[in-house]
Order: C-alpha cells, then structure tokens, then sequence
C-alpha cells in the first residue's frame, strides 16, 4: 500500500527558509533588478496566478506589539494560524516588503523568533547575536529596521536560561582573561555589565542578568542618533522583553 504524502510540515518550512529568506531580502533592499532568477535548468519558474498580498501595514507601534502578543499567545496554545508560506505568499514578498515590527533576540536555537511571534515570510526584520550584544553592525541593521524599513516597533528579546549570559557569569566568576578566547571575548565583555550591575538583585541571579541586560540594550538603543529621534517623534515605540523557554511565553519587561 502506498504511504499518502504528508503535508508539509509549517515549522521545519520556516526554519529551512530562513537562511535563504535572509540572503534574498538583503540583495532585495540593497538593489531591486525587477527580473525573476532563473531556474537551475535556465527555465523560470512560473508566478501564481493571485499571489498571497503581504501583511497589512500597521498604524503604529501599539498595534505592532498587539500583533505580535497575539501571536505568541497563538503560540503558547498550539493554535497557530494557516499562514501562507508557498510560492504566492514568497512571490508577493519579493516585489517588495512591509514588516511591522524589528526584533532582536538571541542566536539560542531554542527560540526562533518568528515561530515565537506565529509570523510568515515579510512580517519581521529580525537581528540576532548571542545575549543580544550589540556592535556597529548589529546596532546598524536594528537602525536600517526602523528608518529604512519603517518598522514602528523596535523589541529587545531576550530569554530564559541565555547560554551567553550563564557564560559570561562564569567566565567573570573565574577571572579568565576575555582577550584569551577570540572575538567571544568581545561577548563577554557586551553582557559583563549587565552581569555586575544585577549582582546585589534578590533572586535567580542568571534571570535577574538577563533581564538587567534587555535594559541596558534598550537604553543604548535609545541613544542611537537614528533610533532616538523617531522615538521622539512618536514614529518609534522600544520594548523589552523576555522569552520563557518553559512554557514559551513572552513577557513584557516594565
């Protein structure tokens, strides 16, 4: 008897894209050529008749955060929505982009942001570095999120038992000399003052690093000479937040 095809799986989709999603909209943004690529056979691929339409663009970054815990909240009951991440939905994205929201969080394979917020190909600019450490790129492609992009909402993700931040606290437990482990130094040193101004907090005291580094993120963001007038503006609206890997909830940071 032969075995029925089963449907495509949404969630190993959208992580197999990814890679392939990011490197295409980079070219996109920075040049748009107006051609299809072809096919490895020199044929093109043929379009859907009525492409999937992207998102609709958000009025502000209120409705952007609303979206976004309205998919988690999706996501937590194991009631995602039938997102379209076909050949329309990636046809109708590739002739142009309208994410709502820009997000930073960290490369812990455990919490893949989009999945996280239940949301398709289009609809987030994502950054990720380990702990969320910020440098000239990672603070760069945030500012292209929101000016070029005009995301309204700029998010500080971070999460529940972050390996960067338990590696930081250890390494500044030992005394070990950063400058001995590569560019991981360079990490050690981004998340060391989170680590040390969460030191006298009661409680956990890798959770308490944690939420203390989401807030000294934001605060540099916050000093961006791109970010830092659109937030003035009312253009902008920054938010930390916090991922529990245990029930895979978000929760908002005050």
């Amino acid at each position: 008897m032969t075995t029925p095809p089963r449907e495509p799986d949404r969630r190993r989709f959208l992580v197999g894209a990814l890679g392939a999603a990011l490197a295409a909209g980079a070219l996109g943004a920075c040049a748009d050529s107006g051609t299809t690529a072809p096919t490895a056979t020199g044929s093109r691929p043929p379009e859907p008749r009525e492409p999937t339409p992207t998102a609709s663009v958000v009025a502000d970054g209120n409705e952007a955060l609303a979206r976004l815990m309205a998919g988690n909240a999706r996501f937590v009951a194991a009631q995602e929505q039938d997102l379209d991440e076909g050949i329309a939905r990636r046809v109708a994205v590739s002739k142009g982009q309208h994410p709502f929201a820009t997000i930073i969080g960290c490369v812990d394979s455990r919490v893949p942001i989009e999945l996280v917020f239940d949301q398709g190909l289009g609809d987030l600019v994502v950054v990720r570095s380990a702990g969320e450490a910020l440098d000239h790129s990672v603070t760069g492609s945030l500012e292209f999120g929101v000016a070029e992009l005009h995301t309204p909402l700029l998010m500080v993700l971070g999460h529940q038992r972050c390996g960067a931040l338990d590696a930081t606290i250890k390494a500044l437990d030992a005394g070990q000399r950063t400058a001995d482990h590569g560019e991981i130094g360079y990490l050690v040193d981004a998340l060391a003052p989170a680590v040390r101004q969460s030191a006298t907090k009661p409680g956990d005291r890798l959770t308490n690093a944690i939420q203390t580094n989401v807030a000294l993120t934001l605060g540099k963001l916050r000093n961006s000479p791109v970010i830092k007038p659109l937030e003035a503006a009312g253009k902008l609206t920054l938010v930390g937040a916090y991922y529990e890997l245990d029930t895979g909830r978000v929760v908002l940071q005050p």
